[in-house]
């Protein structure tokens, strides 16, 4: 089965980043695929460059470099929501005149297209948060 997540919360608020990167890990060992891995609202926040939680908490933008890494997921963080929020990669810092990289390694940019792809080429969709 091939599944599109969503994730609409923010690591520091919730558990829900948490329950689908469970869910996204459980569900590539027993063979399914997912499509991709959404990030929207204040999902954004996963994909922080310089986030850095206190070292007894989850690491969660290190957990999903890693997922990317290790399994190919394609995390993919919504445009409009980062830029409302501060999150610029290189490419949109340059175009707006700033310097800073803030999307971490493992995650891309882009706009609901890719949520929608994600959503057709897929079997189920699932949204946390």
């Amino acid at each position: 089965m091939k599944f599109a997540i969503q994730i609409n919360s923010s690591p520091n608020d919730s558990n829900l980043g948490y329950s689908a990167y469970q869910f996204i890990t459980t569900a590539l060992k027993m063979k399914h695929e997912i499509t991709r891995v959404f990030f929207y609202q204040e999902g954004i926040y996963h994909a922080f460059n310089y986030a850095t939680p206190p070292d007894d908490e989850l690491q969660m933008t290190q957990k999903w470099n890693e997922l990317a890494k290790a399994k190919g997921v394609d995390l993919v963080v919504c445009i409009s929501a980062a830029q409302r929020r501060g999150l610029l990669c290189e490419d949109e810092a340059k175009r707006q005149g700033k310097l800073d990289n803030d999307l971490a390694e493992g995650f891309r940019i882009s706009g609901l297209g890719q949520l929608m792809e994600a959503i057709i080429l897929a079997d189920r969709f699932i949204e946390f948060g």
